[in-house]
């Protein structure tokens, strides 16, 4: 009989818990009654946009999962097939109504491109070794998308209630921020446990291909970029972008950089923040 670590023992106890206590969002629980449906679309229909767009390319991002790691841990698997997909891409369907409740055109998601970039770390994924720097740039991607959405959905919420609209903020926005956390912890475990198994070479190319690789979540070219810049000025984290940067890096700094004293957050990072809010603000001046 295998052995199973206490790491792997909580992991999956948590996916089962997840999928237990937080099924996919009830369709029928949605109240898309907006009181100021002008005002409101004008603040933060290009935010919903970007947010159900994102929520809706999980397919393609099962579809990268399936590509970098072949042969994935059960429970890694469970969970972004059982559990995270169907949670998300509800979470999309729900946002994307609420724009077309206002009169807003319906999200555009990607949801079949793959790039050589990622195809050709496919293949080299079926090399064991590989696959877990692969696994391992997984869970900090999905760290970093979930405690931003955290962060985002949360400031979204007040937001939403300081304009009395209550409905969305009831049973549109909570419910997609209860369930975010649940992501973000399963990541976070994953992530503690693999970084501990993991050599030095292994760690070495973790560290390398994180610093050339990250951007923002959804953001992946200059006019999606400038996108993502918008909603950060219209939740007010353009104001201190770096700030913002170190919340949602913390574990993947203590991870692979503690031991550069006096960096506080990866620089890879907050210069990929920061280049989304300059690209916002180059086009509204434009």
């Amino acid at each position: 009989m295998p052995i199973v670590s206490d790491n792997d023992a909580r992991l999956v106890a948590h996916v089962d818990r997840l999928g237990l206590e937080h099924p996919p969002i009830d369709l029928a629980s949605v109240d898309y009654d907006v009181r100021r449906p002008v005002e409101f679309n004008q603040r933060y229909g290009h935010v919903l946009d970007y947010m159900a767009r994102v929520e809706l390319e999980v397919d393609r991002n099962v579809l990268e999962l399936t590509t970098l790691l072949p042969d994935p841990p059960e429970v890694d698997r469970r969970f972004y097939a059982e559990v995270w997909q169907p949670q998300e891409i509800r979470h999309g369907l729900i946002l994307d109504e609420l724009q077309v409740h206002l009169g807003r055109p319906a999200a555009e998601p990607d949801l079949t491109s793959l790039g050589v970039k990622m195809k050709v770390l496919g293949a080299l994924a079926h090399l064991d070794a590989f696959q877990d720097v692969c696994r391992m740039l997984y869970y900090l991607t999905g760290m970093a998308t979930e405690r931003s959405a955290v962060l985002a959905y949360n400031l979204l919420y007040d937001g939403v209630l300081d304009m009395g609209e209550d409905a969305v903020a009831q049973t549109v926005i909570a419910p997609i921020r209860r369930q975010e956390p649940g992501h973000y912890a399963f990541y976070q475990l994953s992530a503690r446990g693999l970084w501990a198994q993991l050599t030095g070479w292994q760690r070495w190319m973790v560290r390398r291909m994180r610093s050339f690789s990250f951007a923002p979540v959804g953001a992946n070219d200059a006019t999606q970029k400038a996108d993502f810049g918008d909603m950060l000025h219209t939740l007010g984290i353009d104001r201190d972008v770096d700030d913002f940067a170190r919340q949602i890096s913390r574990v993947e700094h203590d991870l692979l950089w503690a031991h550069h004293r006096g960096l506080r957050v990866p620089p890879y990072i907050a210069r990929a923040f920061r280049e989304a809010v300059e690209l916002a603000r180059v086009r509204e001046a434009a």
